[in-house]
């Protein structure tokens, strides 16, 4: 997982030069699409596939879940792709339907943890294993972790700013939610890394 580098700097503008139709190619590939030619759709799947299991992944999706969730994901897409207007950039949109996605699975798997914590309640606790080294494989699991900490919309918020770069107003255009609310949220979840990495906010600041 890519450690972000925002540690210490100011939020950047990125609200800027929004697209807001699509791109010549994607109306292209949409038309040819709707038209039901099945090699713009071969050609749909290779260029969207490979985002939609990196945004999945980001968002918290087990990888066991993963290829069940893209599969959902192109599923809604070839449902609803006939009535998309070309209003938004078709990135933002199939990541508002990975966001559906992610949260569905995240809702089966805690359901699945429940009932085999339910099921193994009796049994004896196992042995405390003392602190690793923090070397970058355990760095990297600690943020990791921290990503699983965080609320749904912070984490959304964080990881589409962090490591997919959006600007401001295409993230909240994603999240639903007023573009205040994004530096907000991104504000908390940047600092719950600093709290990860056992960084002060101060100190953090200090690397400008």
């Amino acid at each position: 997982m890519k450690v972000p580098s925002f540690l210490g700097s100011k939020l950047p503008n990125r609200s800027a030069d929004v697209p807001t139709t699509v791109t010549a190619i994607e109306d292209t590939l949409i038309r040819s699409c709707v038209a039901g030619d099945s090699d713009a759709w071969r050609a749909m799947h290779r260029r969207y596939y490979p985002v939609a299991v990196a945004f999945l992944r980001k968002l918290g999706a087990r990888e066991s879940d993963i290829e069940d969730a893209c599969q959902e994901v192109f599923v809604e897409l070839v449902r609803y792709l006939p009535t998309f207007r070309g209003q938004a950039d078709l990135k933002t949109w199939l990541y508002r339907l990975c966001v559906t996605q992610a949260r569905r699975v995240r809702s089966r798997s805690r359901t699945l943890r429940l009932i085999r914590e339910h099921l193994q309640s009796d049994a004896a606790p196992e042995p405390t294993v003392p602190p690793a080294t923090v070397t970058e494989s355990t760095m990297v699991e600690r943020l990791a972790s921290t990503l699983d900490k965080m609320n749904e919309g912070d984490r959304l918020v964080f990881v589409l700013y962090e490591f997919e770069g959006l600007p401001g107003k295409q993230i909240a255009a994603i999240a639903e939610c007023p573009e205040a609310t994004v530096w907000r949220r991104l504000h908390y979840a940047r600092r719950a890394f600093c709290d990860a990495l056992g960084l002060a906010e101060s100190e953090a600041a200090g690397n400008e």
